[in-house]
Formats: structure tokens, C-alpha cells, sequence
């Protein structure tokens, strides 16, 4: 699997993975930082992470992908985060399974998130301490 920019090509791909349409997710590709990983016997893109910088924490506002690649994604905010000595955030809806996955890569339940389509979420922090190179492998 290799992980690259993602490019504005790859929007139609983003889009069918977040059911949102085309225009967001090229705004998307364009206002933040986003990652795709891709299959090694071709284009075919595996999943995706979206990331920013506000108020000195950089927050994954999207993704998407299986386990491993979730894991291999989010070494991309998680090196940033490193390397500016930064936390980082992420919001999960709170009843879909995903938090397992966000736990295990060392992130901890930091309270309520906001709602998301009516549904609750929960807001998931680490801190740049607790960052433990997994980016540098």
C-alpha cells in the first residue's frame, strides 16, 4: 500500500467512500490535508485521511479505509503532530464500531463530540506526549 496527496482526480473515488457529493469532497481535497492510500496493484484507493490545524491541535475531520489501512493513514496527522509537538483530535460517531479502532491506536475518549447527522459522537484525543513514533517506522 502506498500512501500520497490526494489530487482532485481522486475526488469521484472520495466521494462514493463518504456519500457526499463531488463538490465537497473537492472542496475537501483543496481547503485540508488529505491522504489517500492506494492498493499496490493499481490506483484503486484503499481509504483516506482529512486533516487541519486549528487552535495548536491537528484534527482528523474524515477518513475512511479497513483496520490496517486506518492505521497506516493516521500516521500521516500523527507525524505532523510530532513533528510540531501538537495533540491530536478526532470525532467518531459513538455507536458505529470505529472507537475500537481509534483506541487501539492510542487514542483516548476526551468527552462528547458534537452531533453528526443527528447521531452522537465522541471526541478522541492524544497528546503529543503519548505520540510514539509509530510515523517514523
Amino acid at each position: 500500500m502506498r500512501i500520497r496527496d490526494a489530487l482532485e482526480s481522486d475526488a469521484e473515488a472520495l466521494a462514493a467512500a463518504t456519500d457526499r457529493p463531488r463538490e465537497v469532497v473537492t472542496n475537501m481535497v483543496h481547503d485540508r490535508s488529505v491522504r489517500v492510500a492506494v492498493r499496490d496493484d493499481g490506483e484503486e484507493l484503499a481509504g483516506f485521511v482529512a486533516f487541519d490545524v486549528r487552535d495548536d491541535t491537528v484534527h482528523v475531520t474524515d477518513f475512511d479505509g479497513d483496520g490496517k489501512t486506518i492505521e497506516r493513514l493516521f500516521e500521516e496527522p500523527r507525524g505532523f503532530a510530532r513533528r510540531e509537538e501538537m495533540g491530536v483530535e478526532v470525532v467518531v460517531p459513538t455507536d458505529d464500531g470505529v472507537s475500537e479502532e481509534i483506541e487501539r491506536l492510542g487514542f483516548e475518549a476526551a468527552g462528547r463530540g458534537p452531533r453528526f447527522e443527528g447521531r452522537p459522537t465522541t471526541r478522541y484525543r492524544i497528546e503529543f506526549e503519548a505520540l510514539d513514533g509509530r510515523e517514523d517506522e
